[in-house]
C-alpha cells in the first residue's frame, strides 16, 4: 500500500512539517558539532557527540529539506560531516549504535544530496560495526570495548535499528552478518510470545545465550515500550532488504503485543507492565517508532491488513498532535511532549529520537519517501 495516497490527514501533517521546520530553522546555528538529547524544562541543551542521539537532529534536518526544498536545511552539512568522521578517527563512545549514528548523517546525506562524502565515510562507520560481531554467536555486542575479556556481553533490542547500515552497504559479508544477527535475536530478544527482552546476555568466548534482562524497562520480564517499537520497525526493515518471511511474521506479531497493550488514548506507558489501571509515565517516542514500523509494514502485507496498520497510525498520530505538541509550551526547541529515556534520568521531557520518528512518520504520511534506513 502507498501510505501517502490513502492517508486522510494531509493537510494536518503538512501543517505541523512547517511547524517542526520553524523550529528546526530555529535551532540550526545551535546544533553543529554538539547536538540535542533529551530537554530540560522541554528545552535541548547542547550535547557533545558522544551520545547515540547525535544523528537525529541531522536526519530531521534532511527531512526537511527534502520536504521544503529550503536549502537553509543544508547550511551545516559539511560541519556535521566532520563532526561525524572526527568521531570515528577518535573512535569516541564506538558502540552498536553506529547504525543510527551514521545511518541518519551520512546515509542520509548521500541518498538525499549525492553527496560522496556522506557515502564514505559511512562505509568507513559499516566497516568498524562488524569489529563487533561475534562469529560463534552470530550477533553484534551493544556495548563496551571489544578488546577487553567480559564474562558475559549483551545484545539488545534497539540493535535492529542498526542493522540497516550494514544492508545498505551491498557487501554480501555484512548483510550476512546482520541478516545473522537478526536471527539469533529472534530467538534470544524476541519472547515466544513476541514479546521482547531489552538486552540478553551472551557468553562471548562460546556464542551461546545466557538469560534476558532489561537495562530500561521495568524488570527482566517485563515488556518495555520502546523496545517493543524497534523490534516491530526493526523487523519490518530487515525483511525490506532480505525478504526473510520470519522477519516480516516477527514485525507483525511484535506489532500484535504492541497493539494488544496500548492505553485508551493510544499513547504508550513506558513499560507494558503499566496500563490505565496501573499507570505510570507515558513514552511519546515509543509511540512515535511504532508508528514508523506500522508504516513500514504497511508496504508488505496485503492490503486489508495495510489498511489496518494505516487506520491505527494514523490515529497514534493524532492523538500525539493534539495532545503532546510542543506547540503551546512558552518555551521549547523539541517538537513533542512526555517522551522519556530512563525512568529516573530525562523522563517526561523532548526526545530527539521521538522528534525525529515523529516527524519521519509525517512524512511517509504525506509522499512517496525513499527511506534513509
Amino acid at each position: 500500500m502507498k501510505v501517502w495516497e490513502k492517508s486522510v490527514f494531509r493537510d494536518a501533517y503538512e501543517t505541523e512539517l512547517a511547524y517542526i521546520e520553524t523550529v528546526l530553522r530555529g535551532s540550526l546555528d545551535q546544533f553543529v558539532g554538539v547536538y540535542p538529547h533529551v530537554s530540560e524544562n522541554n528545552w535541548y541543551p547542547a550535547e557533545k557527540n558522544v551520545l547515540w542521539t547525535a544523528s537525529f537532529f541531522v536526519g530531521m534536518c534532511f527531512l526537511a529539506y527534502e520536504h521544503s526544498g529550503d536549502n537553509v536545511f543544508l547550511k551545516y552539512e559539511k560541519e556535521h560531516l566532520r563532526s561525524f568522521e572526527d568521531r570515528l578517527i577518535n573512535r569516541n563512545h564506538i558502540s552498536h549504535d553506529l547504525g543510527f549514528l551514521y545511518t541518519l548523517s551520512c546515509v542520509a546525506d548521500y541518498k538525499v544530496t549525492g553527496n560522496p562524502e556522506g557515502d564514505r565515510i559511512a562505509r568507513k562507520a559499516a566497516q568498524m560495526l562488524t569489529e563487533r560481531y561475534n562469529e560463534k554467536g552470530e550477533y553484534i555486542q551493544a556495548w563496551g570495548d571489544m578488546r577487553i575479556k567480559y564474562p558475559n556481553v549483551k545484545i539488545i533490542i534497539d540493535t535492529m535499528l542498526n542493522l540497516p547500515l550494514l544492508y545498505w552497504t551491498g557487501d554480501p559479508e555484512k548483510a550476512a552478518m546482520a541478516e545473522k544477527h537478526a536471527m539469533t535475536a529472534s530467538h534470544t530478544l524476541v519472547r515466544p510470545d513476541y514479546s521482547t527482552y531489552h538486552t540478553y546476555l551472551m557468553d562471548p568466548d562460546t556464542g551461546k545465550a545466557v538469560c534476558g534482562k532489561t537495562h530500561q524497562g521495568h524488570r527482566d520480564e517485563s515488556i518495555w515500550a520502546r523496545g517493543q517499537g524497534w523490534a516491530v520497525y526493526g523487523y519490518a526493515l530487515s525483511y525490506r532488504y532480505t525478504g526473510n518471511h520470519a522477519f516480516l511474521s516477527i514485525a507483525e506479531k511484535a506489532a500484535e503485543v504492541f497493539i494488544k497493550n496500548l492505553p485508551e488514548n493510544l499513547i504508550p506507558y513506558w513499560d507494558f507492565d503499566f496500563t490505565d489501571q496501573n499507570p505510570d509515565i507515558r513514552d511519546t517516542s515509543a509511540a512515535s517508532i511504532f508508528v514508523c514500523g506500522l508504516l513500514e509494514l504497511c508496504g508488505h502485507v496485503p492490503e486489508e491488513k495495510a489498511e489496518e496498520y494505516l487506520e491505527l497510525a494514523e490515529k497514534i498520530m493524532k492523538s500525539l498532535r493534539e495532545q503532546y505538541s510542543t506547540r503551546g509550551l512558552t518555551r521549547s526547541n523539541g517538537i513533542l511532549t512526555e517522551g522519556m529515556y530512563h525512568r529516573h534520568d530525562g523522563e517526561e521531557e523532548c526526545t530527539i529520537w521521538g522528534d525525529y520518528f515523529y516527524m519521519e512518520a509525517l512524512i511517509r504520511l504525506t509522499r512517496d519517501w525513499k527511506p534513509y534506513w
